[in-house]
């Protein structure tokens, strides 16, 4: 079994696809990626706007050799749109990559609302029936009953997580749960996974209560204890409270925990929870988004520079003249 995760944001942007090859079968999960629109008033910076591009273009390429795609959940950061924003993936780029590929999706419900409009519409476009698979099994693959998208009965609707099962080795997709609902927990143990890929909880956001953190601490040390790797990533990594609340954790577990971006041994862009710093270091032409969304400009410049940064939590940003 070969584990991928493309987007993330210890990988620059939003989101939590992840590829999974075993033998002749290619599974893509959650193939769509955001930036968060709008971040302490500010548009995402163009160093974020570059990776999130090359993230969408390795999403497209992944999708045009697979065999399999998952859909946990709907909101779009996790699925291709038919109303996408300029940092989001358009439904229309997938089309043809995913032509012959198999669907297993998580039920939309049958209540009209927007989760039910966007499988709907991606039904449409795409142009097949996208099969429910929630609380189903294949021959590779077991997809758990509706969990929490995060706390219960908090408005966000539910997530579907993913087993899937080599013969050797066991990976579960565990995609939003943000380690806050004890059950999801203990499924994801009941299926004896070698390797974990979960979403932390929202450090970030003011609602978050004590108590909730403290629930999602112990249950991150409760999964720690029962995968040989647990790969915490998403919600959490959107602020340098999350970096140093995994970081901690890793070091209570003996390095059991990781971020995305270890796994893949590739440098933390934890761009999100840098964006103040970026503005402030790498200042932004007015009228640049205004323009990319147009066409007129994009955002490659930018890479280069990102690079050269000093990316430690509470150091400033550094850059290097190379």
């Amino acid at each position: 079994m070969q584990i991928e995760i493309i987007g993330t944001e210890s990988l620059g942007v939003r989101g939590l696809c992840t590829v999974v090859t075993v033998n002749d079968r290619r599974i893509v999960i959650d193939p769509g990626v955001a930036l968060g629109y709008l971040r302490h008033g500010k548009l995402p910076h163009p160093s974020q706007v570059a990776v999130g591009a090359k993230v969408r273009e390795k999403i497209i390429e992944s999708l045009k050799s697979a065999t399999d795609v998952v859909i946990s959940h709907y909101h779009g950061d996790h699925i291709p749109l038919v109303h996408a924003n300029p940092y989001q993936l358009d439904v229309r780029s997938v089309i043809e990559a995913c032509r012959n590929t198999s669907f297993w999706c998580k039920d939309p419900g049958t209540i009209l609302n927007n989760i039910s409009i966007r499988y709907n519409d991606l039904s449409r476009e795409l142009g097949i029936k996208l099969h429910i698979s929630e609380g189903s099994k294949s021959e590779l693959m077991t997809f758990s009953k509706a969990q929490p998208h995060g706390e219960m009965n908090n408005g966000l609707g539910t997530v579907m997580m993913t087993r899937i099962d080599d013969g050797n080795e066991v990976f579960v997709h565990a995609s939003d749960i943000q380690l806050l609902y004890n059950d999801s927990i203990s499924d994801i143990l009941n299926w004896k996974p070698d390797i974990a890929l979960v979403s932390g909880p929202p450090l970030y956001l003011s609602f978050l209560t004590p108590e909730q953190e403290k629930r999602a601490h112990d249950n991150a040390v409760r999964l720690a204890g029962g995968v040989g790797t647990l790969i915490i990533d998403h919600h959490l990594l959107r602020s340098e409270e999350g970096i140093r609340w995994l970081d901690n954790l890793a070091s209570l577990t003996g390095n059991r925990i990781k971020c995305a971006a270890d796994f893949m041994e590739r440098r933390r862009l934890l761009l999100e929870s840098w964006r103040d710093r970026l503005y402030r270091e790498m200042p932004v032409p007015e009228g640049w988004h205004e323009a990319y969304s147009r066409g007129d400009v994009n955002a490659d410049e930018y890479i280069k520079p990102l690079y050269q940064l000093n990316f430690s939590p509470g150091s400033k940003l550094i850059f290097h003249d190379n």
